[in-house]
């Protein structure tokens, strides 16, 4: 008997399993197949709206400063050499690295002992040409007066030797008294030919002493100067650089002592590509004499000097590029020669052109702007120059409309935006507002109601927005998106 019991009882507890399971297996499946009728939750599809910078573009005639970098150079530079060798034995105060000079001052003397000595030579060697110059002029006159005498007497002769041959044409004279007379008339001519040569070298003698004389003068004068140089003074007034000399120094002919820079002659030299040069020139194809600004930054106190645009360089260069450009500066208080500055030059204005953030203009020369329904339209303009961070350009149809500042690529036509003036807050906007059915707003109220999670505040807030006529259209995209429908 216990055994039947036991088998009965395990047939009941297999049965009641069996159909438990039986019965969890037709709920699932009718679960499954209520949930796979179910239509599918749609949520209401909402565009995405970009908040963005928005300029206005206004048209106006505006003047471009184009901005290179050069250096400040000086139009006078001088290098003091010595032009004799020698030893320092002077030196002025002033001439020291940075040292101030004015023109004519001295600035180093060098050991004139050896230049004395050749010039007090030289002068008694003009002594001595003087004095052979006198004694060649008075060896001219005795010269001169011996020449006379011997042409005196010579006439004497050829008359005594006419008369004879008178006395025998007559009769009276003998042959032999003509002949002598004949020949001391030759002899007398002869000795007026030595006369005449002994001038002749007097002459001589008279323009060798002169050619000597000129000669130590010449040396005197090139002692002078040599003297002169031993003492080397200013040229003009400046300023004294690259000093390389002390007291008691031996220095060479021609070696380089300091050099002498004219702090008030400044100018600076500027590289600019040949399309920036083109812009400079006037109508005849020269160089205009447009204003330039020339800025120094010294760790934030900026020192500025104007200036004007002067002259070009005569050649390229060699590995170089574009045109190198030289600007004459008026006072330039401040300023050294070797300062690496910035340098900004005023072109011809552009008259219709409009100022724009350089991040609104992409590589195919387009903008974006803001169409009437806040959408965004894509508007082409010519670039005329850049400026920095800004842009100036030229567009038809362009004028007063609202500007993209800054492009992403998340940014294009047709993008619905929320523009943001120059305040940084956002345009006027009304919120769409919607008109709800009885059973949504009810269905909508009951489940805020239901909602304890949310703060009592939010939760009557809410609830006075459903009971209006109107309700946020964004207040119930939120709330349909919460509960699924």
């Amino acid at each position: 008997m216990r055994f039947l019991r036991r088998s009965l009882t395990g047939l009941f507890l297999l049965s009641v399993t069996l159909g438990l399971l039986a019965f969890a297996g037709v709920q699932v499946r009718d679960a499954v197949q209520d949930r796979m009728a179910q239509e599918p939750r749609s949520f209401e599809a909402r565009e995405r709206i970009f908040a963005v910078n928005v300029v206005p573009a206004d048209f106006d005639t505006i003047t471009p400063v184009m901005t290179a970098f050069g250096q400040i150079e000086s139009r006078r530079t001088l290098e003091i050499r010595a032009a004799v060798g020698g030893r320092v034995v002077e030196i002025a105060p002033d001439f020291v690295e940075g040292g101030t000079v004015t023109e004519g001052q001295m600035l180093v003397t060098l050991d004139p002992t050896d230049a004395e000595s050749v010039l007090e030579r030289v002068q008694s060697d003009i002594v001595d040409a003087e004095a052979e110059r006198r004694e060649a002029e008075r060896a001219l006159d005795l010269a001169q007066d011996e020449l006379q005498a011997a042409q005196e007497q010579a006439d004497l002769r050829e008359r005594a030797f006419q008369r004879q041959r008178d006395l025998q044409d007559r009769g009276v004279g003998t042959a032999a008294t003509v002949e002598v007379a004949e020949l001391a008339a030759a002899q007398a001519r002869q000795a007026v030919l030595s006369r005449r040569q002994a001038v002749a070298q007097a002459e001589a003698r008279i323009d060798q002493a002169a050619t000597r004389l000129s000669r130590a003068r010449i040396a005197e004068a090139e002692a002078r100067r040599r003297l002169d140089d031993t003492v080397i003074t200013a040229d003009f007034s400046g300023t004294l650089s690259d000093v390389s000399v002390v007291q008691g120094r031996l220095v060479s002919s021609n070696e380089q002592l300091a050099r002498l820079i004219d702090a008030d002659a400044l100018e600076v030299a500027f590289r600019l590509s040949t399309q920036q040069f083109a812009r400079l020139l006037d109508e005849s194809g020269t160089l205009s004499d447009a204003d330039v600004t020339v800025v120094l930054d010294v760790f934030g106190t900026n020192l500025t000097a104007t200036g004007r645009l002067s002259r070009t360089g005569a050649a390229v260069g060699d590995g170089q590029t574009g045109r190198l450009v030289f600007a004459t500066l008026d006072a330039a208080p401040g300023f050294k020669p070797g300062d690496f500055v910035t340098v900004r030059i005023e072109e011809p204005p552009l008259q219709q052109v409009a100022r724009l953030p350089a991040s609104a203009l992409n590589a195919a020369e387009e903008v974006l702007v803001l169409a009437e329904d806040e959408r965004l339209e894509v508007v082409p303009v010519t670039l005329l120059r850049r400026q920095g961070d800004d842009v100036l350009v030229r567009a038809e149809g362009l004028q007063g409309r609202d500007v993209v500042a800054q492009r992403t690529p998340l940014l294009g036509a047709g993008i619905k935006v929320r523009p943001l003036r120059e305040s940084g807050e956002a345009a006027p906007q009304e919120p769409d507002m919607l008109e709800l059915t009885e059973e949504r707003r009810a269905r909508l109220t009951a489940f805020v109601e239901a909602n304890t999670r949310m703060p009592a505040e939010a939760r009557q807030r809410i609830l006075n927005q459903l009971s209006q006529t109107s309700v946020p259209a964004q207040v119930v995209t939120r709330l349909e998106s919460r509960m699924g429908g």
